[in-house]
């Protein structure tokens, strides 16, 4: 196991050597809002969505100053974007109120504000604080049970299970590569198992290796 799950990461590293979010954003803040938005959405949609909006609006005083109305104007093309409005403009009232506008540092901080869980909170300290996190959505949640490199119920689980396995020199970037192999090759349907560089790791039973 050790020596697979090394080369596993090895061979996506090689691909990939630094990886990072498909998300735009141009600020810890208006990451947090772009994470915020793409739970249950795609980051295509949340980058359309986000494009006028962050030109104009970057810091938590502006949101309020824009408003949960005219807010749900930009974002009303991503799923849930009433409550995820009503959230947006929450966790900017403690930012300010609690954080003079910026955003924690912490995963105990994050996951307190409005909105954030726990893979919000992890996507964000690792993409603005280094921090070596494993934020595990539905491809990871996927792809750590298809490989069997992560076997759990929950995506706490899997996360735990993450956690135990991957070599300290690849956990900073763990967490996209794991996001793109799901998102790209390892799709929920019909996994593009032909294409994976990886497969030889791989202790998926169905592998379609038919394109």
């Amino acid at each position: 196991m050790k020596s697979h799950i090394d080369n596993f990461f090895y061979i996506l590293k090689k691909n990939n050597p630094n990886p990072t979010t498909d998300l735009s954003y141009n600020n810890h803040f208006t990451l947090l809002v772009a994470v915020l938005l793409s739970a249950q959405s795609t980051d295509i949609g949340v980058n359309k969505a986000t494009k006028g909006l962050f030109i104009n609006f970057d810091t938590p005083e502006k949101f309020i100053k824009l408003g949960e109305e005219s807010l749900i104007n930009y974002i009303k093309s991503i799923g849930l974007y009433k409550t995820k409005a009503k959230n947006i403009i929450a966790l900017c009232k403690i930012l300010i109120e609690e954080y003079n506008g910026r955003i924690p540092g912490t995963l105990e901080e994050l996951i307190m504000l409005p909105g954030v869980g726990r893979k919000t909170a992890n996507v964000v300290l690792n993409t603005a604080f280094n921090v070596p996190t494993i934020a595990v959505d539905t491809h990871i949640f996927r792809v750590g049970n298809r490989t069997k490199f992560a076997v759990g119920s929950t995506p706490l689980k899997v996360e735990e299970a993450f956690y135990k396995i991957i070599p300290d020199k690849y956990l900073m970037n763990a967490h996209n590569w794991l996001i793109f192999l799901g998102r790209y090759i390892c799709k929920a349907r019909k996994p593009e198992c032909w294409k994976c560089p990886v497969i030889t790791y791989c202790g998926y039973d169905n592998k379609n290796t038919l394109e």
